[in-house]
């Protein structure tokens, strides 16, 4: 069961990631309009989102892979994951020291911290239910 469940959290979480990237990639201006938050934290700068689009492509594709084969899925969902959480952090950390109101917590949960915790589940769980290969 957990097996499952993982497999889905995985490819729920590379797809999501993946097109994240990707827009961010094709259409940087209008992923920094439209996603909430990101317009109060500094000027567009298009050279930048697409940097940080190609990371969320490559963690589309890791945690895609790593539902895919079960060989190297601790490290293709851990690698991602310590990133994802790391990005979260960093968000805790700017209310802490004052930059942003804690309002930005509630505003960047869906994309920031939850995905931080999903990877963190996937890399938890992911031995559990399955043979080890």
């Amino acid at each position: 069961m957990v097996n499952k469940l993982n497999i889905g959290i995985a490819l729920l979480l590379g797809l999501a990631a993946l097109g994240n990237g990707v827009f961010m990639i094709i259409d940087p201006e209008t992923w920094y309009w439209l996603v909430p938050g990101v317009p109060d934290r500094g000027p567009f700068n298009q050279h930048f989102l697409r940097d940080i689009g190609m990371i969320y492509m490559l963690i589309g594709v890791a945690f895609i892979w790593g539902a895919m084969y079960t060989q190297h899925r601790r490290v293709l969902w851990g690698i991602p994951t310590a990133w994802l959480a790391s990005h979260a952090m960093f968000h805790f950390w700017e209310v802490w020291v004052g930059i942003c109101g804690p309002e930005f917590l509630v505003i960047d949960f869906g994309g920031v911290t939850l995905p931080a915790l999903l990877g963190l589940w996937l890399v938890y769980t992911c031995d559990k239910g399955q043979a080890h290969a």
